[in-house]
């Protein structure tokens, strides 16, 4: 689910591998005298770019600290459909965007850590914030530890912790206090958010039963979160992000599912409001729905929800609102962000197709809906809607395979007028993350 990222940089465009022309060092004059940047065609993939150095920064998914977002990748491309995965990818970002030519493979023989000198087969990324709030975004990795069925499972997300260099070394595994668990599931599922207002970052992961586990930051270098309780009551046992301070409070809530969501299957799910105490506030149910997106869409004074399903999607406008509308646009998966930076938000829907409704002052409708060509043939999907040229407009990030094997990462600057462009200024493909040093 995506409801819910950073060297100079020309355009780039898919070629044998990660068949790029970029990096600090690359030709600007790509193109016209306003500013326009068109795809370069390049037929190899480029020298591996070092991370550039940062020295901390506010900016979300930045995990060397420079101040521009970074994205991360899980499935790679394979060289064969029944070969291994090969870990995370990392493309750093730049003062101009993405700049794929600085990449990084995070792989569990280079980066995890090891349980009883066995290393995990399955290295996910889960979430990704500032656990220890030192001004470089760290990464949460889903793992799978051996576990013997007796009794409750070891946690099996570690922690990837960002510095100058980027998301570098050996994970540790987090923490989860005994008296914070309940039941025998797997501890998993986390959710980044500031849920009691001290401006550090908290993580809450499944329990069991109607309950969670909420983990309060900074956390220390060891995994440890600086407290945990009790486990907390919840109206559902799946964790979902984003969280976000969705009634100004100065809190961030937590979206919580009874079940996990798929395209053929709608779940209940509540917003938990987030207090001093953390996401133990009234909760707020929300129709059924497949996703939720949250976003400024124009109606509103505050956040506003979008819950898609394959009928259509349901709107509450300033959510705990009132204010409700539907719209005849199927919404398998949703995702929001402001593309034409007028301050009100854009509802991605993506299924069969990919489509962006404008957000207004009377909220969205579908009078005037852009729809985005894919980069390729195949399968499309939104990866990362986020600011990454700094231009204060939303840029959307998707990628198009075809089976195991291709597959094409696109990004569509957002504009002033139309929304998005037509054709993407950056393409290249996870292949170049295939004989990587790991």
């Amino acid at each position: 689910m995506s409801t819910r990222i950073a060297a100079a940089l020309t355009g780039c465009v898919l070629g044998g591998g990660l068949a790029v022309g970029c990096g600090p060092t690359a030709d600007r004059s790509d193109g016209d005298s306003a500013g326009n940047r068109e795809p370069v065609t390049i037929a190899n993939a480029p020298a591996q770019l070092p991370v550039p150095l940062g020295r901390g920064s506010r900016t979300a998914d930045d995990f060397n600290g420079d101040g521009h977002p970074d994205l991360v990748l899980n499935n790679l491309v394979k060289r064969g459909s029944h070969e291994d995965d090969a870990g995370i990818g990392v493309v750093y970002g730049s003062e101009r965007g993405l700049a794929p030519g600085a990449r990084q493979l995070l792989s569990p023989a280079r980066n995890a850590a090891d349980t009883e000198g066995q290393l995990p087969a399955v290295f996910d990324a889960e979430a990704s914030c500032d656990l220890d709030k030192d001004g470089f975004t760290d990464l949460v990795v889903s793992t799978d530890p051996p576990y013997d069925g007796q009794g409750q499972p070891p946690v099996p997300l570690q922690l990837l912790f960002g510095s100058a260099r980027g998301l570098t070394g050996k994970a540790v595994k987090l923490m989860v206090p005994a008296q914070a668990r309940f039941g025998n599931d797997w501890p998993d599922q986390p959710v980044c958010g500031d849920f009691d207002g001290d401006k550090a970052e908290d993580l809450v992961v499944h329990a069991s039963d109607g309950r969670l586990s909420y983990l309060r930051g900074p956390f220390t270098r060891k995994g440890a979160p600086k407290a945990a309780g009790a486990p907390i009551a919840s109206p559902g046992n799946v964790p979902t992000p984003p969280a976000a301070d969705v009634d100004g409070d100065g809190y961030d809530d937590l979206l919580v599912r009874t079940a996990e969501a798929s395209a053929a299957a709608a779940s209940p799910a509540s917003l938990v409001l987030g207090g001093p105490a953390g996401p133990t506030g009234a909760a707020v149910a929300l129709p059924r729905g497949v996703d939720v997106a949250f976003g400024r869409f124009g109606k509103g004074k505050g956040l506003d929800a979008a819950i898609g399903s394959m009928s259509g999607t349901a709107l509450r406008y300033d959510v705990p609102g009132t204010g409700r509308a539907e719209l005849d646009v199927a919404g398998t998966v949703l995702d929001a962000g402001d593309f034409d930076g007028d301050g009100v938000s854009e509802l991605v829907s993506s299924g069969s197709e990919l489509r962006v409704l404008k957000g207004r002052t009377a909220g969205l409708s579908e009078a005037g809906m852009v729809t985005v060509p894919p980069p390729a043939r195949g399968t499309t999907r939104v990866l990362k809607v986020a600011d990454f040229d700094g231009d204060g407009r939303a840029d959307l990030v998707v990628r198009t395979y075809r089976g195991d094997t291709k597959d094409t990462i696109a990004v569509y600057p957002g504009e002033k007028k139309g929304l998005l462009a037509r054709e993407p200024t950056l393409t290249f493909s996870t292949s170049g993350f295939l004989g990587m040093d790991s």
